[in-house]
């Protein structure tokens, strides 16, 4: 990239280059009818529509350094959009898209508000502090050069023709930031777990697409090739586990003893409900580590239910603690009732495994912060 140099050089034009990749690649996303996004037609990216004004041609730069007055960047773009070669009658819009702040004395910060006469004067202004010795020196500096080559038509037609069509985007993010605000772009659309292989099928598409003779993507073919990869790595209806009804082992109660839920359960000397109990807790745990499709998905519809079912059980809980008579008899009579109701469906989860709720149950008794229990108190 522009802005500093690594020990790699060849690393260094790799990684500006994908930058580059990556601002077509948002382009593409917002494609309409008819357009399309080459690269390396004209500059860096251009978007061609059978509309020219809409139509534009952006130079794609990665600076550390801020946007001053005298900054080459600005200048050898302008030069580069002045030369024949250049035809900028086939755009309405020429982009300067530069990861740089305005330099803090710059006399560029009001550029885009500004009409084309305003422009040429801020260039003038800039132009009139080079001295005779720097214009007609033997070896001029490059951005000397870069200036000269813009301002040396003296009726300005040319220049005030590009000047009309010239915005600057600067601040821009850099290349880690853009990566970051692209997968940002995938929330809601592609699973988290899911978007990294979405993304590299994507940006692989677009290089595929250059040969000898053009670097295109037309709008058909990105979509096509978004809604292919949409269907392989896009929300699919999650797996729900299967879950067995079996208690627990001796050995498992022996080793599971110390659990939180079961320590709760003893507090009510409901020691016969503890091979069932602990035997639904291990299906539910089991069932958060399987290899599941959309398995995020089932992560959330876990979380959901447990909070519905909380609030289900505080109110029965507060409706126990009025009853009259030994609580001991009351908080067994609540573990009955909870764990015997037919289980509650959910969206995405309309028939729930009776093994799902009670290991759920068991496993939300087991949060400390929760602070839920099946003791009544007197």
């Amino acid at each position: 990239m522009s802005g500093g140099q690594t020990k790699n050089a060849a690393l260094t034009t790799a990684l500006a280059f994908h930058y580059q990749l990556l601002i077509g690649l948002d382009k593409c996303f917002s494609l309409e009818e008819g357009q399309s996004v080459w690269f390396e037609k004209d500059g860096d990216v251009s978007l061609i529509s059978p509309d020219t004004l809409a139509s534009t041609q952006t130079e794609v730069k990665d600076y550390a350094a801020p946007l001053t007055d005298h900054h080459e960047n600005l200048w050898k773009t302008l030069k580069n959009w002045l030369t024949p070669e250049f035809e900028h009658v086939k755009y309405g819009v020429l982009v300067l898209h530069t990861t740089q702040a305005f330099g803090t004395k710059t006399r560029l910060k009001n550029w885009n508000t500004q009409n084309t006469e305003q422009r040429l004067e801020v260039l003038k202004t800039i132009f009139a502090e080079r001295t005779e010795e720097q214009l007609n020196s033997d070896k001029p500096s490059e951005i000397i050069k870069f200036q000269k080559a813009v301002m040396m038509d003296a009726e300005y037609k040319n220049l005030m023709a590009v000047l009309v069509k010239v915005v600057l985007h600067v601040e821009t993010e850099n290349l880690d930031a853009i990566k970051t605000s692209y997968a940002n772009k995938l929330s809601g659309y592609i699973p988290l777990s899911n978007r990294q292989a979405f993304a590299e099928g994507l940006i692989g598409f677009i290089y595929e697409q250059a040969n000898g003779a053009e670097w295109v993507i037309h709008k058909i073919d990105f979509d096509q090739k978004r809604e292919a990869l949409t269907a392989k790595w896009g929300p699919t209806l999650f797996t729900i586990p299967n879950f067995t009804d079996r208690d627990a082992t001796e050995k498992e109660v022996d080793l599971y003893i110390t659990e939180l839920f079961v320590q709760k359960i003893l507090e009510i000397e409901y020691e016969d409900v503890l091979p069932e109990a602990i035997g639904n807790w291990l299906e539910l745990r089991n069932s958060l580590i399987e290899e599941l499709n959309g398995y995020p998905q089932f992560r959330e519809t876990v979380n959901r239910y447990r909070e519905q079912w909380i609030r289900s059980f505080s109110a029965k809980y507060r409706i126990a603690s009025r009853e009259q008579g030994g609580f001991e008899m009351i908080s067994k009579n609540l573990y009955d009732q909870v764990t015997s109701e037919p289980p509650f469906g959910i969206d995405g989860y309309p028939n729930p495994d009776f093994v799902f709720r009670n290991g759920l149950i068991h496993d939300a008794m087991d949060d400390e912060e929760r602070d839920l229990k099946w003791r009544v108190e007197p």
